[in-house]
C-alpha cells in the first residue's frame, strides 16, 4: 500500500509539471516543497534560434585560421553561418587565379555541416573580372531571406557605385523592406561599414528605409571590434577570422587591443539579438590535450 501511495505522488508531480506549462518532454520528480533547481522554464523556444557570423579572412590572411574556424563551428552547431566578406585575397584580373582562390575557399567552407551565406567584400569583388566570377559561382551579390520572422539583409558594398550602393540595389531593398513590415527584427550584413565613411550620405538614405523598425547592423573591413549606437540601434564592426592581425596595419589608432580572431555568436530573442564574441583560441574540442 505504501508503494502505491509513493508511486501516486511521483506520478502526480510529473503531471503537475506538465500542466504548469513546462517543457512537455521534461520528466522530473518535483516535490511540493523545496527542489534542487531554480525553475523549470527551459530556454528552448525555437524562435530563440542561434547563428554565427564570421568576419574578414583576407587582407593579409594567416593560413589555417579560417579552416580551424570551420572545425570549431561544426562543434558549436549554429543553425547557419553568415559571412561579412573578404573571403579571398582577390585584387587580380587573372581569371584562373580568381578561380583558384575561390576553389581554395570552397574546399574549406564545404566542410561546414550547416548553411553558409556569402556577403562580398572588397577583396572578393574589386574589379569587373571578379564581379563576373562571383556571378558565375554564387549568383546575386545582394539578397535577403526571412527566418522565424527575422529579416536578413545581405548587402553588396562593392557594386561599383561611387555611393557604395547603386540605385538598383537601393530599390531592391526598399521593396524588400516594404514587403516585410511585420517581421520582429531586421538584421543587416555588409562588408564595408558605410556609416563609418566620411561620405555616408548613401548609408543615411538606406538608414531612412529602416526607420520605424528594430534592426541591428553588422560589418567588417576595419579588422577591429567596435560597438556603437546610431538611431538607438546597435551597430557592430567585427574583428577578424583570419585576416591581418595586430601590428599588421589597417587598424584605427589606439584600437589594436580590440583586434582578435573570433566568431560572433548570435542568439535571436524577442528583444533583439544577443551577441557573444567567441575567441577562436578559447573553443576547444572534447580532446584538447594528448592522451596521457
Amino acid at each position: 500500500m505504501r508503494f502505491l501511495s509513493n508511486f501516486f505522488l511521483v506520478a502526480s508531480a510529473v503531471i503537475l509539471v506538465g500542466c504548469a506549462g513546462i517543457e512537455p518532454d521534461l520528466k522530473i520528480q518535483a516535490s511540493d516543497g523545496a527542489n534542487p533547481w531554480t525553475h523549470l522554464n527551459l530556454y528552448n523556444n525555437p524562435d530563440n534560434f542561434q547563428f554565427a557570423i564570421v568576419s574578414d579572412r583576407t587582407g593579409g590572411h594567416r593560413p589555417g585560421v579560417f579552416a580551424d574556424t570551420v572545425e570549431k563551428l561544426n562543434l558549436l552547431k549554429p543553425e547557419f553561418v553568415v559571412s561579412i566578406g573578404d573571403l579571398i585575397e582577390g585584387y587580380t584580373h587573372d581569371e584562373d587565379e580568381i578561380s583558384r582562390q575561390w576553389d581554395e575557399l570552397d574546399s574549406i567552407v564545404n566542410k561546414l555541416q550547416m548553411p553558409f551565406f556569402y556577403v562580398p567584400g572588397n577583396h572578393d569583388i574589386s574589379n569587373a573580372a571578379m564581379a563576373r566570377k562571383w556571378q558565375q559561382r554564387l549568383g546575386s551579390s545582394y539578397y535577403h531571406f526571412v527566418y522565424r520572422k527575422v529579416l536578413f539583409l545581405c548587402l553588396n558594398t562593392q557594386d561599383g557605385s561611387s555611393r557604395w550602393i547603386d540605385d538598383k540595389q537601393m530599390q531592391y531593398f526598399h521593396k524588400v523592406l516594404d514587403e516585410n513590415s511585420d517581421v520582429r527584427w531586421t538584421l543587416v550584413f555588409m562588408h564595408q561599414p558605410m556609416w563609418f565613411s566620411e561620405s555616408s550620405e548613401n548609408w543615411q538614405q538606406f538608414e531612412s528605409l529602416l526607420e520605424g523598425r528594430p534592426y541591428t547592423v553588422f560589418a567588417g573591413h576595419v579588422h577591429v571590434y567596435i560597438k556603437s549606437i546610431r538611431e538607438d540601434q546597435r551597430y557592430y564592426l567585427l574583428s577578424t577570422t583570419g585576416g591581418a592581425g595586430k601590428g599588421e596595419g589597417g587598424q584605427p589608432a589606439g584600437l589594436a587591443e580590440c583586434q582578435f580572431d573570433h566568431i560572433a555568436w548570435v542568439t535571436m530573442t524577442d528583444d533583439g539579438p544577443v551577441m557573444a564574441n567567441l575567441l577562436l583560441e578559447g573553443i576547444l574540442s572534447d580532446q584538447p590535450c594528448p592522451d596521457p
